[in-house]
């Protein structure tokens, strides 16, 4: 006996929610229905799954009837406002916003890192940043071996993090400074293309960005680690699609690069890239469209006995985003941990 789930995806027609329509797709996720749903004037809009053409609903109290799973990734403001309705329909609500990362009572899960947490959700499941996560998925895997205990981060982030639309004005700036024309930004307060400049997200009365701030307490939640020292300078830059972080790991020993390399390389979720004689380590554009998280020139830090430097790539839709959404959602299958009534049961 098997059973599948009767699924919804709040925020379908966004970057992310199509690339979750794909991945439950191609990862055969047990699909008794999808439901998509997103804003009223997203409404009657039409997205492909296997073959067919699924219309899209807008977003009610009556969408949720029924409905096993929600994977939300609808902005903060949204989850706020429909993921308490969803839960008390019945459903379980992934949810890919910031809304309930911080939240005491709510897991907030990287399944290559902390899996059980997801066990003990109250009908919310929380995904991390996508940067968090890129990271985590990363340092963790040493952090088993010899705790860290700092982590300096710098971030490269592309235009995808601020969805579809942001990709779009890229490109529209680049062709228009090509042009000899003036660019002009919606999206973002600046022109990305050829440029780059600090996140733009809000500023806190220290000079840390919000983005900045999210790596640093969601890291700490996420590895159960609340007195690990972490410091972020969070970066766009004119990349379409995939983040890129530069790590340097302190930890109480020094770590020996080779030894960092054999763990990494045997890691889950993580490929390990580094070709020395070619200069060649993880790049956004060979990171985009891969599940893994591309991690390469691991070296000793010249200035600490005890740092490890590293450079990763990773697609911010797919891992950093959609994919950790599905394959909690998948964990929760896996572990008998989403058992609905609604759940359809066949042989």
């Amino acid at each position: 006996m098997s059973k599948s789930y009767r699924v919804a995806i709040l925020g379908a027609t966004g970057a992310v929610g199509t690339e979750l329509i794909e991945l439950l797709d191609r990862r055969n996720f047990p699909l008794a229905e999808l439901k998509l749903l997103a804003s009223p004037r997203s409404a009657g809009k039409t997205l492909p799954f296997k073959g067919e053409q699924l219309e899209v609903e807008a977003v009610s109290e009556e969408a949720f009837k029924g409905i096993d799973l929600v994977l939300a990734s609808a902005g903060g403001s949204t989850s706020k406002a429909w993921a308490a309705k969803a839960v008390a329909a019945g459903a379980v609500v992934i949810d890919n916003s910031s809304a309930f990362r911080m939240d005491p009572t709510v897991p907030l899960v990287v399944p290559e890192v902390n899996p059980k947490a997801a066990a003990d959700h109250r009908g919310i499941i929380a995904n991390p940043n996508c940067t968090t996560i890129l990271m985590a998925v990363a340092v963790w895997p040493l952090h088993q071996v010899q705790p860290v205990r700092r982590i300096v981060a710098a971030t490269y982030q592309s235009a995808s993090g601020a969805g579809a639309r942001a990709m779009e004005e890229v490109k529209a700036q680049a062709r228009a400074i090509l042009a000899g024309e003036t660019p002009t930004a919606e999206a973002f307060p600046y022109p990305l293309a050829f440029n780059l400049f600090p996140h733009n997200s809000a500023l806190d009365e220290r000079g840390y960005c919000e983005e900045e701030m999210k790596m640093v307490n969601e890291t700490r939640k996420i590895f159960d680690a609340p007195e690990m020292q972490i410091s972020a300078t969070c970066v766009r830059v004119p990349v379409l699609r995939a983040h890129s972080e530069s790590l340097n790991l302190e930890f109480s020993e020094p770590f020996d690069p080779d030894r960092a390399r054999d763990i990494l390389a045997r890691s889950p979720g993580v490929r390990l890239v580094e070709d020395w004689q070619a200069n060649y380590f993880p790049m956004p554009m060979e990171a985009t469209g891969r599940d893994e998280v591309l991690v390469g020139r691991i070296r000793k830090d010249l200035s600490h006995p005890c740092g490890l430097e590293l450079w990763l790539s990773g697609d911010q839709i797919r891992k950093g985003a959609a994919l950790n959404a599905v394959q909690i959602a998948e964990l929760l299958v896996k572990e008998n941990w989403l058992q609905p009534a609604t759940a359809a049961v066949s042989s």
